[in-house]
């Protein structure tokens, strides 16, 4: 069986910034990327637990995002700022109403 080398490009958004008034919307965006990830390893059957375990099906961060280690938040964070940036590197505009 022939090995597939798969190379991710994703869009180049180094150029992009985001305006300071889109803070808050980082925030609630990274919180949102966790529920969603929580609420699909439910699904599937994982529950809480000190250490990840593929078998159990046991992970730590299955917790609110308040508890959740910094590190974990700022991965949330930076998937909210790439799909921001992308968006406005699309040409879209974001606006509150």
């Amino acid at each position: 069986m022939e090995e597939k080398l798969y190379k991710p490009y994703p869009a180049d958004i180094s150029g992009v910034k985001l305006p300071d008034e889109l803070g808050c919307l980082v925030e609630q965006m990274a919180k949102n990327v966790h529920e969603v990830w929580a609420e699909t390893r439910i699904k599937h059957g994982w529950k809480y637990g000190i250490c990840r375990d593929d078998v159990f099906k046991t992970h730590p961060c299955l917790v609110p995002y308040e508890e959740l280690p910094e590190e974990e938040k700022e991965y949330d964070r930076n998937t909210a700022v790439s799909t921001l940036k992308l968006i406005l590197k699309l040409g879209f505009n974001i606006s509150r109403q």
